[in-house]
């Protein structure tokens, strides 16, 4: 009885120094959460693509002479994903047009323009809202009594766009320019006659 008495103290002590350890082999903390990797649309590379709209505009130094009419072609371009949020480009675009409207004898038609623009974006993932500006060129021809004068007009555009990545390599957009073509002296009219209008546009474009 008295070896027992003497033990149990020191069974006691031991119970109480392993209770610890069992516990913390009871409880085994899993791996650390980690985020997975950031995994957004990527703007980044060349596309090609096509669009269609309307245009609107008016005729300088003739009276109200306002050709519009729908408008469409294809554009190329290059972005560079600088940043995760911004977006750089460069775009050149050619458009065939109907525009056209006549006022007294004469006759006004846009047949064609094309822009070369820059681009400056803000994307929200897969969803791209930019400004973009630059050259803008094309044709204005005049008409009156059988007689045909065309000139090929230089000038600007500026404007802003939306545009949606919808699958990895496409995307969908939105646009609207305002295109002022600069005037050229015209021999049936007598005076020098430009071309300004605006254009609202929808585009699809494959990204290579």
């Amino acid at each position: 009885m008295t070896s027992f008495r003497a033990l149990f103290p020191l069974a006691i002590t031991a119970a109480l120094v392993s209770a610890p350890a069992a516990a913390a082999d009871l409880y085994r903390p899993g791996p650390a959460y980690a985020a997975a990797p950031f995994s957004g649309y990527n703007w980044n590379g060349a596309y090609v693509g096509v669009n269609l709209g309307y245009q609107w505009g008016k005729v300088t130094n003739w009276g109200s002479a306002e050709p519009s009419g729908v408008a469409g072609g294809g554009q190329i371009g290059y972005n560079w994903h600088v940043h995760p949020n911004w977006v750089l480009g460069i775009e050149a675009d050619i458009q065939a047009s109907g525009a056209n409207d006549t006022f007294a004898a004469y006759k006004f038609s846009n047949p064609w323009f094309g822009t070369v623009r820059g681009r400056a974006g803000y994307a929200f993932n897969n969803l791209l809202v930019y400004g973009t500006g630059g050259l803008a060129f094309g044709e204005l021809r005049g008409e009156t009594f059988g007689l045909s004068e065309s000139h090929t007009n230089a000038g600007w555009t500026a404007g802003v766009g939306a545009e949606f990545g919808f699958a990895q390599n496409w995307s969908a957009k939105v646009e609207y320019l305002y295109v002022d073509l600069s005037n050229n002296n015209f021999t049936i009219t007598g005076v020098p006659n430009g071309y300004h209008f605006g254009v609202l546009r929808a585009g699809i474009n494959y990204h290579f």
